[in-house]
Formats: structure tokens, sequence, C-alpha cells
């Protein structure tokens, strides 16, 4: 598609070493990213003759394979990010907030993006298994940054009588306003030695989590099978 084709020339355009490519090929490339833009719509004989001859000019630009390489994959890095930026709805968190009161737990719920995933760790300090699902959460926080988890002590939601240590640590998780799971004493789930991949597997269990979200691109580093 001339879109796509467009879209690459002025990539490569922009990308190009401003000291190792010469003035006649910088405007050769800027010709062949708009070609359209160098002449007047009644030129129609012009425009033709351009076109025929930029065919020739860019394949000459393109000879140097490895130069031309290294290019593309730094296109296709972009492209990727650009798709992937595009694919993700709502804010992005990427950490575990810590709740303070009841009104900041209600605020958390309610007034979130109606798309976010919100899980909430009630649990309070001394208490088997909460500490372990703290660190757990903050590196699943890391992963899938546009869930929002949080953490919030029993005693400072106003309802501590409803959160006994008989069931902390709990796990709520809600979407939309509206409670989608409720998990009490959620560490008998696990192991008595539990991480992050076992609370993963366990939220995956009951599609409570997205798709994790795509690896950072560096280097342009990016086989075929990666692409796909």
């Amino acid at each position: 598609p001339k879109g796509v084709i467009n879209d690459w020339r002025k990539f490569k355009l922009e990308s190009e070493d401003g000291d190792s490519l010469s003035l006649s090929k910088k405007e050769i490339l800027r010709q062949m990213s708009s070609p359209h833009k160098s002449f007047s719509r009644d030129d129609k004989d012009t425009r033709e003759r351009f076109c025929r001859k930029m065919s020739m000019q860019e394949y000459e630009l393109i000879q140097d394979e490895k130069e031309d390489e290294t290019c593309l994959q730094k296109y296709r890095k972009r492209c990727m990010q650009d798709m992937h930026q595009r694919l993700s709805f709502g804010p992005k968190y990427g950490y575990l907030c810590e709740l303070q009161n009841g009104e900041q737990f209600l605020e958390a719920v309610e007034k979130e993006h109606k798309s976010t995933t919100v899980i909430v760790h009630i649990y309070e300090d001394g208490i088997k298994g909460c500490e372990a699902l703290n660190s757990s959460l903050t590196c699943l926080a890391a992963e899938y940054s546009t869930v929002k988890f949080c953490k919030i002590k029993a005693s400072s939601t106003g309802a501590g009588d409803r959160f006994s240590s008989e069931v902390l640590p709990t796990l709520l998780v809600y979407k939309g306003g509206e409670l989608l799971s409720n998990f009490i004493s959620v560490s008998e789930q696990f192991s008595e030695e539990f991480f992050a991949v076992d609370v993963e597997a366990f939220l995956n269990e009951y599609g409570l989590l997205p798709e994790r979200e795509l690896p950072a691109l560096e280097n342009g580093n990016m086989d075929e099978q990666d692409v796909e």
C-alpha cells in the first residue's frame, strides 16, 4: 500500500545519519516520502517521469544490504511499539498503590476507568501470607501495568470488623465499579512459601489478568518469528 511505502521511506530518511548521506540522496528520499508534493496536480507527465526516476534512485539507495536491514529492524520496532500503544486502552500504573482510608478505597474502585481491572489486597501486618502477597503483587504490578493493584490495611478500611485475621489476606477484584471476585484467606490457595508466579497463575485461572504486555524491543533485535 502506498501509505505504508511512503511511511517506510519517510522513516528511512529520518533515521539516516546526516553526515553519511549526501545532500542529493537526502533530497531524493525526501521527495520519495511525499512524491506528489513536488509538482502541481496538472503536471501529470512530469510527475510520472519523476516517479520512474525515483524507482531507480531508490534502488541505488538500498544497495547496502547491511545498512538497510538495520534500518528495517528499527522500522519494525517502531511499528510494533505504535501498534501496542494503540491496542493498550486505559491508564497505566505499574506499581502497588497503598490506600490510606476507606474513602480512597471507594475512589479506587468506583472512579477508575471502566476498562481497568482493580485488584485490592486487604491485609494487616503480622498476618501470615500478607507480606508475601504484597511482594508478589508488587512484581505483578510491574508486569501488568494496565491493572491497578492496591493494598490497604483492614483497620484503615473503616470496616475492620468485617476483616478479621481469619479471613486475611483477602483479595477483592473489581471492574467498572462491580465486584468480580472475592478471595478470603487467599494464601491458603498456595504452598507455605509462594511467589509472584503462583499468584499470577491463580489469577489467570479465573481470567482476571489481561494478556502479558509486549516485551521491550531493544536494539532492533527481532527475528521473523517474533514479528509473527
